[in-house]
C-alpha cells in the first residue's frame, strides 16, 4: 500500500518522525546530565528539544493518521497502525505533560526526579511505537511504492504508469 502524502515522491510520515524521536531522545540525555550534576543548561536546552520534538511530533502525527485511514479495514496493517498511533500518541501526550510542568515551574525549565523518569517511560513507549511503525512498513508493506525494486527507477522521474511493475526485484532492467 502506498502512502498518501508525498513530497518529491518519497512519504511524509518517515521523514518527520526522526526529528521527535532523535529530539526527545536528546532531551532526556541532558535532563539526566543535569540531574547528575551538570551545568543548568543542560536542562534548558533539554526543555526546548522537548519543545521542538512535541511541534515535528505533532505534525509527524498528522502526516501518520492521513497514511492510516488509508489502511483497509479489518487487516492486520489497520490494526498495527492503530496500536502504533496510540502508543505514539500516548508519547506525545507524556512529553507534553512534563512540557507542561516545566513551562509553569518558577526555578527554571529543569527536569526533577519525577520528570525524568516520566520521560525515560515516555522513551520505552517511543521504542514500542517505532516496532509498530518498522512492523508496518517491512512486514505488512504500509507505505511502500508499488513500483520498489532493487532496481527501480528515481522517484523523481517516473517511467511507468502506477502499479506497472517496473523495477521489481529481479528484473533485469
Amino acid at each position: 500500500m502506498e502512502s498518501r502524502l508525498k513530497v518529491l515522491g518519497h512519504p511524509v510520515h518517515p521523514m518527520l518522525v526522526m526529528f521527535p524521536v532523535a529530539l526527545f531522545v536528546t532531551g532526556v540525555l541532558f535532563d539526566l546530565a543535569d540531574a547528575l550534576g551538570g551545568s543548568a543548561v543542560l536542562g534548558e536546552v533539554a526543555y526546548w528539544n522537548i519543545v521542538v520534538g512535541l511541534v515535528v511530533g505533532i505534525l509527524a502525527a498528522a502526516a501518520g493518521l492521513f497514511d492510516l485511514l488509508a489502511i483497509p479495514a479489518g487487516t492486520r496493517a489497520k490494526r498495527v497502525g492503530i496500536m502504533h498511533a496510540l502508543v505514539n500518541t500516548g508519547v506525545l501526550l507524556l512529553f507534553a505533560g512534563v512540557w507542561a510542568v516545566r513551562m509553569s515551574a518558577a526555578a527554571g525549565h529543569s527536569a526533577g526526579g519525577g520528570l525524568l523518569a516520566i520521560e525515560l517511560v515516555a522513551l520505552a513507549g517511543a521504542a514500542v511505537g517505532a516496532w509498530f511503525g518498522g512492523e508496518l512498513v517491512d512486514r505488512l508493506g504500509v507505505g511502500v511504492d508499488p513500483d520498489a525494486g532493487l532496481n527501480a527507477p528515481s522517484s523523481l522521474r517516473p517511467t511507468g504508469p502506477p502499479n506497472s511493475k517496473l523495477g521489481q526485484m529481479g528484473d533485469a532492467r
